[in-house]
């Protein structure tokens, strides 16, 4: 045991943790906000197509 606490008070700094830094969000490009849009009109344009198929029945 006095071996590691010799060890640890001659490396002190890999022994020791790093503070958590959290993360920062990185904001949305303009490609990423573009094919969004196109996938939820995709989305919406699919719904409807399904509504109005069930309807007929």
């Amino acid at each position: 045991m006095k071996r590691i606490l010799t060890l640890a008070a001659l490396f002190p700094a890999p022994l020791m943790a790093a503070a958590f830094e959290r993360p920062i969000p990185q904001p949305q490009t303009d490609a990423a906000e573009f094919w969004f849009f196109i996938g939820s009109v995709a989305l919406v344009l699919s719904l409807v197509a399904v509504q109005w198929l069930v309807s007929r029945r």
